[in-house]
């Protein structure tokens, strides 16, 4: 086995071996740095003799070098030095398949914890329960790796400062509390589907990983809509992702994508999500995925239905009004009424001060000015919009679009 074998094992199983590792430590830093450990371990000693089971070599390696550091811990911390003194702790053991389920899901609740920042809360999820390295979280969001390295010290560090304990939420919490874990997947899947920064609109890595992630939230809760609805929309969102940009990484605005490239099998999956999202009423991201599904059954933008999409971004503005839903069903409006009504909304939020210093307003304004022939204006705004953009690819697109209106 090489690296690349090691890297995939750990991927597939890093969230099972770091929630065993945290029931049985009682401590969720420990555990991940043992877990670390391991795959260091593995890296040199696989490609000499391959285990017959990878994943139980990593949990006992992984338990191992807990228990080392459990004992070095002895005179701190009497707890420890109980659990250190029984010589059962030596024998080789499995992954708990009982109970692995609710380990993992307590797992996901500890990443995205409220005593977290978000930021912490990210980097935490992608380490932790995703198993990718600090190294790709860095690039995924286009940061120095000490500073993912400080965010994951400093959560792990919160995180036993709180005291916060390794289970699932109460009953009563639990919902409550899924909504930050559903936001954290929804921030990742985000940055991955039109990149915040950078010289690339996509990032499809980081994206299909916010959705390996939402898919194991839906199989361990399979009861809430919510989940299913981030799902659907994670899915047909990234269905576009083959046509939205050209062989160089040019953007491809929605009008002029070939659909013939979308991805059906993803559009399938997450009809498929949405349906059961649907059976018990849409929340925010069902309704957002409902949206989605709108575009993604259309032939064409102008046999798009979208007064079904002005409908349902109104509704979502009742459930959980925002500024770029506002934007948003303008964009809508503009295409189902015209671009009069839809510049009023846009004016509106500005006159609010909201979005202010985010290149998404211009951009939308300079596009409805300039199908209202109100030329000299829409230049300023995308090039205004183009100033306020760091993606280096939207960016590029807006001020070929305002040098076109010289």
């Amino acid at each position: 086995m090489g690296t690349a074998d090691v890297e995939a094992v750990w991927r597939i199983e890093s969230a099972r071996i770091v929630a065993a590792l945290t029931r049985f430590t009682g401590d969720f830093g420990l555990a991940e740095d043992a877990a670390q450990e391991a795959v260091a371990e593995a890296l040199v000693s696989w490609p000499r003799a391959s285990p017959a089971n990878p994943a139980g070599w990593l949990m006992a390696t992984a338990r191992r070098r807990a228990i080392d550091a459990i004992r070095r811990r002895v005179a701190l911390h009497e707890r420890y030095a109980l659990l250190a003194a029984d010589p059962a702790l030596d024998q080789d053991i499995d992954i708990d398949a009982d109970r692995i389920d609710d380990d993992v899901l307590a797992l996901m609740f500890v990443s995205c914890h409220p005593v977290l920042s978000r930021e912490s809360q990210v980097a935490l999820t992608l380490r932790v329960v995703g198993g990718l390295s600090t190294e790709e979280v860095a690039r995924a969001f286009l940061v120095p790796v000490p500073t993912v390295q400080a965010r994951i010290t400093r959560g792990k560090k919160a995180i036993t400062a709180a005291g916060v304990p390794f289970e699932l939420p109460p009953a009563g919490e639990r919902r409550e509390r899924l909504g930050g874990v559903l936001n954290v997947l929804y921030v990742i899947f985000t940055e991955g589907s039109t990149a915040t920064s950078g010289d690339h609109l996509l990032r499809p890595d980081v994206a299909y990983e916010a959705i390996r992630l939402a898919r194991t939230l839906a199989a361990l809760q399979p009861d809430e809509p919510e989940v299913h609805g981030l799902l659907a929309l994670c899915e047909l969102t990234a269905a576009r992702f083959p046509a939205r940009t050209d062989p160089d990484g040019t953007p491809i605005l929605l009008a002029d994508q070939d659909r013939r490239l979308w991805d059906f099998p993803a559009i399938r999956r997450g009809l498929a999500a949405l349906a059961r999202a649907a059976q018990r009423g849409l929340g925010p991201y069902g309704l957002q995925a409902a949206i989605a599904a709108t575009h993604a059954s259309a032939p064409s933008v102008e046999e798009t239905d979208w007064a079904r999409i002005v409908r349902l971004y109104e509704t979502l503005g009742r459930v959980a009004p925002s500024p770029v839903v506002e934007l948003n069903r303008a964009v809508a409006v503009a295409m189902a009424s015209g671009p009069a009504p839809a510049l009023a909304i846009v004016d509106a939020l500005i006159a609010a001060n909201r979005l202010s210093g985010s290149h998404l307003v211009p951009t939308v304004r300079g596009e409805l000015l300039t199908r209202l022939g109100r030329l000299p204006e829409a230049r300023a705004e995308l090039e205004l919009a183009a100033r306020r953009c760091a993606n280096q690819r939207e960016r590029s697109v807006l001020l070929r679009k305002a040098a076109a209106l010289s």
